[in-house]
């Protein structure tokens, strides 16, 4: 395992964008940018995930121009790659499915602090039609869901990585290994990523020489009620006491008694935008002091799945801390 800690890392800014299912979740008054049409004005659904991108970066930059840009999404060969080109920055894509959040901001934060690059901008989205679509069936098909699956997050997150100071800063990113125990279900995401979590979240103590005691919570990202659960009782079993500092944000997103979403929410936005909107917050009005986020992602090829091949999944860490 692999943790690279930082010393020069901040939050400059950050930029949020969501669907109309996702304000009126339990977290909507954290969000500013939300727009009803799921097409967000455009032709199709991957050109409203490159529009939504759009919105959230340009409202995370604020005009500065940003030295090295990292970003990724749920779509084939990155829909991120289009924006990338309006930029007119030096632009890697990265992908790691819905470990994409946690993955972004620790490449970011590694270029600020051993690159030494003053501005660094990181974005990732999804969004539910083109994810449906993708790797599953189109949701005018009309296919019945199972209750295990969880709904892709229409979500667009960016931030601004900086060695300048602020209230907000990155210290620590931990690089999950790939698990592969074997796991075939596709309509089951949420538990095919537990291992993943499990093991990152112990190899990150481990690196860090921390526990759950050193963190107002650890939130992965997106297990759903179902792999939230499982995790919960894997971490029990090690004696950790979780003491309601465990948390999952496909479960934070969505409100799973009275919205259709089934296990929570998942995608890439997912993470990001309850990370930069709810937790960002918490972290600035000090009613946290230091958050990880686990990142979780089914690293799963539509064609190989199709042929019973297994799931290979990964997740990833990031520590956010408010500065002194």
């Amino acid at each position: 395992m692999t943790t690279f800690t930082f010393n020069n890392v901040y939050v400059k800014n950050q930029a949020v964008v969501v669907g109309k299912k996702e304000k009126e979740g339990p977290l909507g008054d954290y969000f500013e940018n939300v727009c009803n049409d799921p097409y967000f004005n455009e032709k199709s659904f991957e050109q409203a995930e490159i529009h939504m991108n759009r919105i959230s970066v340009e409202k995370c930059l604020n005009k500065i121009k940003p030295d090295l840009v990292y970003a990724g999404d749920l779509i084939d060969q990155l829909c991120s790659n289009y924006l990338a080109s309006e930029l007119h920055a030096s632009f890697i894509g990265l992908y790691g499915a819905c470990s994409n959040s946690a993955l972004i901001l620790g490449e970011c934060a590694i270029a600020v602090e051993h690159l030494k690059l003053k501005n660094v901008l990181g974005f990732t989205s999804s969004h539910t039609e083109a994810s449906e679509r993708q790797f599953r069936y189109p949701n005018e098909y009309g296919i019945q869901k199972r209750e295990c699956s969880t709904s892709t997050v229409t979500g667009s997150g960016a931030v601004l990585l900086s060695n300048e100071k602020s209230d907000l800063k990155v210290t620590s990113f931990t690089v999950g290994k790939v698990v592969d125990w074997n796991f075939k279900d596709v309509n089951d995401m949420g538990k095919a990523m537990v291992p993943a979590a499990y093991q990152t979240i112990l190899d990150h103590f481990e690196d860090t020489q921390t526990t759950f005691d050193d963190y107002d919570l650890i939130v992965t990202g997106d297990l759903g009620k179902i792999g939230y659960a499982m995790l919960a009782e894997m971490l029990e079993e090690k004696r950790f006491p979780l003491d309601s500092k465990l948390n999952d944000c496909g479960i934070m997103i969505y409100d799973l008694n009275h919205q259709d979403v089934y296990c929570g929410g998942s995608g890439c936005g997912c993470s990001m935008i309850v990370l930069l909107s709810k937790l960002f917050a918490d972290l600035k009005e000090k009613r946290m002091k230091r958050i990880l986020l686990v990142a979780t992602g089914c690293l799963l090829n539509v064609f190989l799945t199709q042929q019973k091949m297994s799931i290979p999944v990964v997740a990833h860490a990031i520590c956010i801390e408010r500065s002194e």
